[in-house]
């Protein structure tokens, strides 16, 4: 009697556990394209808007070891022989100078920012709902690398040229650019520091977007919540 009775119980028990997993992932299946591509804009929409509050202030960049931008290749080498020689001070107006510009910059981007967002298509949406860590950062640099690298470069070059050793800088990175020691963005401090000005910001909205689908019912919305607390 006792091993009939726990045999219906474990029986029971094993076709509420079927039954349980079977309607998870139901409810993710049944997301519709209308629901997945909200739920990824609104996240995407609400982690490019916190990004840029975020790095658009004083020390967003230079205050967060994350996306702090050093100095460019051969002079980052070079800053402790700099530093014993006495121009540590230098170094260090650079390093600031750099950040500062990237703080600057970053506010410019939000509507683009945005209104990629607004444009995603449906596949765009699902690529990133079901993609991995970088699939965000990915899609931001597909859809804005460039304008925003075209926005940003003018505000960093301002900035930049006010400081001898940013100057020196290209000098020297020019001279070994024809030699091929020197390639891509370092043959300039102002496309260098364009380019990590970028690459903090998708960073940033990457790691926003991580923690929204961690906790889509703490942010409050429930087109987040229905998303990504599917099948949670």
């Amino acid at each position: 009697m006792q091993r009939r009775t726990f045999l219906a119980q474990s029986s029971l028990a094993l076709l509420v556990l079927a039954a349980n997993r079977q309607a998870q992932a139901l409810s993710i299946a049944d997301l519709s394209n209308k629901d997945a591509t909200a739920g990824i804009k609104a996240a995407l929409e609400q982690g490019a808007t916190a990004a840029v509050s975020l790095l658009g202030k004083t020390d967003g960049f230079l205050g967060n070891p994350a996306v702090k931008i050093p100095l460019p290749g051969y002079l980052d080498k070079a800053a402790d022989l700099l530093r014993m020689t006495g121009q540590g001070k230098k170094v260090d107006e650079l390093v600031t100078t750099m950040n500062r510009a990237a703080e600057t910059a970053v506010p410019m981007g939000k509507d683009l920012l945005v209104g990629a967002v607004k444009s995603m298509s449906v596949d765009d949406a699902k690529k990133i709902l079901g993609g991995g860590d970088n699939a965000v950062t990915q899609f931001f640099a597909d859809k804005t690398r460039t304008p925003l690298g075209e926005k940003f470069l003018p505000v960093v070059t301002q900035a930049t040229q006010k400081v001898n050793l940013a100057k020196s800088y290209n000098r020297v990175a020019g001279k070994l650019a024809t030699t091929g020691l020197v390639q891509g963005d370092d043959t300039s401090i102002e496309k260098y520091v364009t380019g990590k000005t970028l690459d903090g910001l998708y960073t940033l909205i990457g790691e926003e977007e991580k923690k929204i689908r961690q906790d889509p019912v703490g942010t409050g919305s429930a087109i987040l919540k229905k998303v990504f607390g599917a099948g949670a």
